[in-house]
């Protein structure tokens, strides 16, 4: 559009403007008119590609040649020149430095027609003239306009780049959740069922098939558990929403203990974002007890607050000898999923009554 606008300018007043001729005062307009075209053209160079100082004496050689092409020719619209270049001052430069070349242009274009320096003054009035310098107010609304624009499009831009962050911000939290639960239903169980199969097949070579049968059958029985740990796993990933008292109750019968779940407070049901940590903090918390206290009681307690929900499991000492030690990655990604929801979880030994030896996890989530 700027390109079509200075070349319709520039044909314009070759087309009107008068004298033109190879000699005299012709030629001195020919002259004028293609330095007020090369200027006219400039306004289309690019804005970060001219220093400003360079667009202040471009504007002001520029001024000059318009205001010496009205007086120069007889007829024609040579004042457009001054009028569109005007207003691209106003656009390119800061009103502070826009204004007084505005205020030159009126007057050098003003008082070349006042002053009769040329024949200009026969066809345009010195008002013309002094009109020159009211496009200015044109440029420095565009320009003020262009900013604002800019101003929208780079918060745009910075809004939607800050979206990708938090995507991928949440991508990487979504990965870290998922490897938080493949480790929480496969780690424990793969060792386990690992260490038996180990065992069964030292055993062989001892001929004890009663040891053997032994083995075997808490294999199966691993095996067993890491089906359900994976069906609890596939619900969690999905966000179904699991029922928090039902799930511990199933969950903890299937670790092999019976009745030791103790309900406290006014019963409800959770947030499902609550009732889903909870459930893998148990979840970790009993294949730990079943890892590290094989044969050890095991309480689960949960206890219903006006603000709060508190999940406790203690586990008495082991009757039986232990698989070893773990990665220690259970008892982080506990603490982890604790904070996604402001809770606070607390684990360590138990001193002191009958669970003496023992080991205690202790989840609390407000609500």
């Amino acid at each position: 559009m700027q390109w079509a606008f200075t070349l319709g300018v520039i044909v314009v007043g070759i087309a009107t403007i008068r004298p033109m001729g190879f000699s005299g005062r012709g030629l001195a307009v020919v002259v004028l008119v293609a330095l007020n075209s090369l200027f006219l053209l400039g306004r289309n160079v690019p804005q970060d590609r001219v220093p400003a100082r360079v667009v202040v004496v471009w504007a002001s050689l520029g001024i000059v040649a318009a205001a010496s092409l009205i007086g120069a020719a007889r007829t024609g619209t040579g004042y457009l020149f001054a009028f569109f270049l005007v207003g691209h001052i106003g656009y390119r430069l800061p009103p502070v430095g826009a204004v007084p070349l505005a205020a030159l242009a009126g007057g050098l274009c003003g008082g070349v027609l006042y002053l009769h320096l040329g024949p200009g003054h026969e066809s345009l009035s010195w008002g013309v003239g002094l009109c020159a310098a009211l496009p200015v107010v044109v440029g420095i609304v565009s320009r003020s306009r262009q900013r604002a624009i800019d101003a929208v499009i780079e918060s745009a831009e910075s809004a939607e780049r800050a979206a990708r962050a938090e995507a991928r911000t949440a991508a990487l939290a979504e990965r870290s959740r998922i490897a938080r639960d493949v480790h929480d239903v496969l780690a424990h169980s793969l060792a386990g069922i690992n260490m038996q199969l180990e065992l069964v097949d030292a055993l062989l070579d001892t001929g004890d098939l009663t040891r053997i049968r032994e083995a075997n059958d808490r294999a199966h029985s691993l095996v067993k558990e890491s089906l359900k740990q994976a069906q609890w796993t596939v619900h969690a990933l999905r966000e179904d929403t699991l029922p928090l008292l039902g799930s511990l109750t199933a969950m903890i019968e299937s670790s092999g203990h019976r009745d030791a779940l103790t309900v406290d407070g006014t019963v409800r049901e959770p947030p499902a974002r609550v009732v889903q940590h909870l459930l893998r903090i148990a979840q970790e918390a009993l294949t730990n007890a079943a890892r590290h206290a094989p044969g050890g009681d095991v309480r689960v307690e949960v206890t219903f607050a006006a603000a709060s929900t508190t999940l406790r499991i203690r586990n008495g000492p082991a009757t039986r000898e232990a698989a070893g030690a773990g990665s220690g990655m259970g008892l982080i990604g506990m603490r982890e999923r604790i904070a996604m929801v402001d809770g606070t979880l607390t684990a360590g030994p138990i001193t002191e009554g009958p669970d003496r030896g023992g080991w205690q996890v202790e989840a609390v989530i407000p609500e």
